[in-house]
């Protein structure tokens, strides 16, 4: 018989500031240390950082944003939650005519987390809305033996 088991999931709180994205960078890098996970630490950091910076930007009010990592049997999904029912944008691929404009500032978050993620969306949720993306396990590598 099968057994069904829970897969680890860590979530946090983060202020509705942007004094949270550093601090997301490092909780989600040190939820997938904790959870003992091997995903692209790198990428889950700069692409939580864009979620996290769209949440503070893009909805009002001084509600926290919730941080939510879950490991999945073929990788993790990193979420952002936030009370701003609206879509985020476009998170389908971009063709040559949606490309940002080089010179401006902003525009480049969605596109990056389109681009190096396996996988991205959003849900509406009961107070807001779900931001995610997931990405790949990486495999562990194999020492030769001497």
């Amino acid at each position: 018989m099968y057994e069904l088991t829970r897969l680890p999931t860590w979530r946090v709180e983060l202020p509705h500031t942007a004094a949270a994205v550093p601090v997301a960078r490092s909780l989600v890098r040190t939820a997938l240390a904790e959870l003992e996970h091997g995903a692209d630490c790198d990428t889950a950091e700069l692409l939580t950082a864009e979620l996290v910076a769209n949440a503070v930007e893009h909805s009002s009010g001084d509600a926290p944003i919730e941080l939510v990592v879950e490991v999945l049997p073929t990788g993790c999904q990193v979420e952002v939650h936030d009370r701003n029912p609206e879509p985020p944008g476009d998170m389908s691929y971009p063709g040559p005519a949606e490309e940002p404009d080089p010179w401006l500032e902003h525009g480049r978050g969605l596109l990056l987390i389109r681009t190096l993620s396996l996988s991205c969306g959003h849900r509406p949720t009961d107070s807001g809305k779900a931001v995610w993306f997931t990405l790949p396990a990486i495999p562990q590598q194999r020492h030769p033996t001497a």
